[in-house]
């Protein structure tokens, strides 16, 4: 099986450098789960809820595309660093 994982900043137009590519995300529905706490502890562990708590009582599954992580700038080893999950998702 394969895993894809792409390091990504929005496009603005322009040149895109060598060795660079552009990926176009579709437009989805998203479900945003924000993750407070250092890096990676915090963010597994948003992981795990989405699964083990969120899908099971949501009304929502899984939609065809890709699940995106989201960091802010600053340093991930502080307890109110903030990150985010967003899933595709669709109603059930």
């Amino acid at each position: 099986e394969r895993f894809d994982y792409y390091s990504a900043v929005t496009y603005q137009g322009g040149a895109i450098p060598q060795g660079m590519e552009t990926l176009e995300i579709p437009k989805l529905t998203w479900a945003v789960f924000e993750a407070v706490g250092p890096i990676p502890d915090a963010i597994q562990d948003v992981w795990k809820r989405i699964f083990s708590e969120w899908f099971p009582s949501s009304g929502y599954e899984h939609a065809e595309g890709p699940e995106l992580e989201v960091y802010e700038c600053g340093d991930m080893s502080k307890p109110d660093y903030k990150s985010y999950v967003w899933i595709p998702v669709k109603r059930v």
